[in-house]
């Protein structure tokens, strides 16, 4: 291994590479990691000197907090390489800010721009073979930040390490999902940490998407914790409604993450003259719809998926299928996002970041 120092981040640098090992045309999401990967950590009230080293397996104390007390949010990004090897981000800043908004909430410390940015540039460039080209393809990056003080005390550690991984990746989801609205578990409630992209809220889900799945779902479709009215959230998604020719999502709250897709796709939408109406929608007003033949789509937005079209959904034991419609604004939308993020279309927003 040889080791150097660049802009204050100390690298060393792995002497194989993994990627000879790896069939990019049978990914599994989420399961194959590149050679490096980013370490910041948080000691004496302030962040230490990063590092960029071999991927590898860390050792931890058995006391640290994240074990115990669930101090951990991350965040979702990716790279894409376009066809003459440059490679690019998606709106990073969007995400940098969310991940220190996601750190506040759980009282642990904001992480620095210029770390966060170097770091990332660094890594990709170390990494860069790991990025194919072709419409669909890239490197997902999952930038997260846990609690390492060894203490088992029940308050926030003083100790922390911000870390990045890197993950091949292709399509998320393939085909179209069935998805069962939720009658009785919430994703989130008032006041809570639903905003954030906190480690728990994730594993919350998992045991009711395990049961929704035994009965051949694929997904649900989270409901406010109140009332169980108010259709929030799709999955691990942001979730958007086509009435007629209207897109609705519900607006952020403290319940409701603020996607940088979702925000993305509501943009690109008006670009192109669909009518977006971002408020509250029930689950009565959407079987309404269903009944009536108006609702033409449901899709769900995220980073790992881009969009991910629903092809029924469940509520009360009751199925209502969605038709299959040529041009969809899920295929469209879709398309138009992927050719901005591979450097195939225009970029009008500012939302590429070369690497």
């Amino acid at each position: 291994m040889t080791k150097h120092t660049s802009h204050e981040i100390d690298i060393v640098k792995s002497e194989t590479s993994k990627i000879d090992a790896v069939d990019f045309e049978n990914l599994t999401f989420g399961r194959i990691f590149t050679d490096h990967m980013f370490i910041c950590d948080f000691e004496n009230n302030a962040w230490q000197t990063p590092k960029i080293t071999p991927y590898q397996p860390m050792t931890m104390d058995p006391s640290a907090r994240v074990f115990h007390y669930g101090q951990a949010v991350f965040e979702g990004m990716k790279a894409y390489k376009d066809a003459d090897g440059k490679i690019w981000m998606f709106r990073p800043e969007d995400n940098y800010n969310r991940i220190n908004k996601s750190a506040a909430r759980l009282a642990m410390p904001e992480f620095p721009r210029e770390y966060f940015f170097e770091g990332i540039t660094k890594l990709l460039q170390m990494d860069s073979e790991w990025i194919k080209t072709g419409k669909g393809n890239s490197l997902y990056l999952r930038p997260f930040i846990i609690a390492t003080d060894p203490a088992i005390s029940a308050s926030p550690s003083e100790n922390y390490r911000f870390m990045i991984i890197c993950s091949p990746a292709k399509a998320y989801y393939t085909s179209k999902i069935k998805v069962l609205v939720a009658e009785k578990f919430s994703r989130s409630a008032n006041g809570g940490v639903g905003f954030a992209k906190a480690a728990g809220n994730y594993a919350a889900q998992f045991y009711p998407t395990s049961l929704a799945q035994k009965r051949g779902f694929q997904q649900i479709i989270w409901t406010d914790a109140d009332t169980h009215e108010k259709l929030e959230e799709a999955g691990t998604m942001n979730v958007f409604f086509r009435i007629n020719d209207t897109l609705i999502t519900a607006p952020i709250s403290d319940r409701i993450l603020d996607g940088v897709t979702r925000r993305s796709i509501i943009q690109l939408a008006q670009d192109n003259g669909i009518e977006v109406d971002v408020r509250p929608i029930t689950v009565t007003e959407l079987k309404k719809a269903a009944k009536a033949g108006s609702l033409k789509e449901i899709f769900g937005a995220g980073t790992a998926a881009v969009i991910s079209a629903i092809s029924a959904f469940e509520h009360l034991e009751e199925l209502y299928e969605l038709p299959n419609i040529e041009n969809s604004y899920a295929d469209t939308l879709k398309d138009k996002m992927l050719n901005i993020q591979h450097n195939l279309a225009e970029d009008k927003h500012g939302w590429r970041y070369g690497v």
